[in-house]
């Protein structure tokens, strides 16, 4: 069951007493305060990430407080949550490669994160970069280059996926700080989530650490999680813009136009929020493995994601263009959530659910 839209924490929405409704009812007002303390400052949101590293572990046991810390990072800063969200799926997939681990033989080490280490997961592939795996000596050393590296210059480590031969990719666990690795200087010029700039990363004879066997990466019931859990950030943004539309009606008589777009946000993100619930729920249940992980999965970034589309619409129509120009934290959330959501490949994600749905997805 959906839980009222109430808050009892700290940092609660300016919109009157505990008892005031609230878009952000499902949040942990702490940490929505931290990430905005925190942000967009990423040294700060660094060492939140750091912090909130065991969090990590719910991941697959109590999955609803593993999106609700993230959907909480994305309703302070999604600058921060950019940051926090990839370190918390290294570290989740680094600990779901060791429990598999402890269930084989052994052949394949587990990778471990370093103390005060901090993460990104690179897995993107784009033409005219390929980044090769070869074995010398016993050792795994990675060459070539991977697209869309973000904050690259910023972490100490990386899971990166890569070829191992021409029809198969395998994750590895990279030091970043190797002399053999260099951050391109391709420019990044995006007015959202400006300071995580996001280039290529161009390696020399680096050594990894592999990461589970060839394919496990993708195959693992985990990796349609690790989608789940962005879109979780989406909706965390999602909702503090709502909550910015309800302070405004807050604040003078809201006109019925008003009222119309608070109706439709709140239809919208409650939507949101049953779906990442149930989606908590089948991962925790074990449901979510396989073809059900998939469809699960699907269904719930592009529910999320269709609301958070809404959201941004219907913010700028009920505020009119005077947030955007004078309150900084709106204008940038906006420009954040709008290149974020851009994750989510629209109608060919939905596509793709409808192949899973016939069973022909590839």
């Amino acid at each position: 069951m959906i839980e009222p839209r109430v808050t009892t924490g700290s940092a609660e929405p300016r919109t009157g007493g505990p008892s005031t409704p609230t878009f952000l009812g499902w949040a942990d007002q702490g940490l929505v305060a931290a990430a905005r303390s925190a942000g967009p400052d990423i040294d700060g949101a660094l060492d939140l990430a750091r912090a909130l590293g065991p969090t990590s572990e719910s991941l697959g046991r109590s999955t609803w407080s593993y999106l609700q810390t993230l959907g909480s990072m994305g309703a302070g800063d999604l600058t921060v949550a950019r940051v926090v969200e990839p370190h918390l799926d290294a570290l989740a997939i680094l600990g779901q490669a060791a429990q598999r681990d402890r269930g084989v033989d052994g052949s394949w080490p587990s990778a471990s994160a370093p103390r005060g280490s901090t993460w990104g997961v690179y897995a993107a592939h784009a033409p005219g970069a390929h980044l090769d795996a070869h074995a010398v000596g016993g050792e795994w050393m990675l060459s070539g280059v991977k697209p869309w590296c973000s904050l690259a210059d910023r972490l100490s480590h990386a899971l990166i996926t890569a070829h191992i031969d021409e029809s198969r990719r395998q994750v590895f666990a990279v030091d970043l700080t190797h002399p053999g690795v260099r951050v391109s200087d391709d420019p990044w010029v995006s007015r959202g989530l400006a300071a995580v700039r996001s280039t290529a990363l161009e390696l020399d004879a680096v050594p990894a650490m592999p990461v589970g066997p060839p394919g496990w990466y993708l195959d693992r019931p985990g990796f349609s999680w690790g989608g789940v859990g962005v879109a979780a950030v989406w909706f965390g943004g999602a909702c503090a813009l709502a909550q910015r539309v309800l302070e405004a009606a807050h604040a003078r008589e809201p006109d019925q136009l008003a009222l119309l777009h608070l109706g439709r946000l709140d239809l919208a993100l409650q939507g949101a929020e049953h779906a990442l619930r149930a989606a908590a729920d089948r991962i925790d249940s074990g449901e979510a493995t396989g073809c059900a992980g998939e469809i699960m999965a699907a269904r719930a970034r592009s529910t999320v994601a269709s609301a958070t589309e809404l959201a941004l619409s219907e913010t700028a129509r009920a505020l009119g263009p005077a947030p955007l120009t004078c309150d900084e934290e709106h204008a940038r959330r906006v420009a954040d959530l709008t290149i974020y959501v851009r994750q989510h490949h629209g109608e060919r994600d939905v596509a793709r659910l409808g192949s899973l749905l016939v069973g022909r997805a590839t």
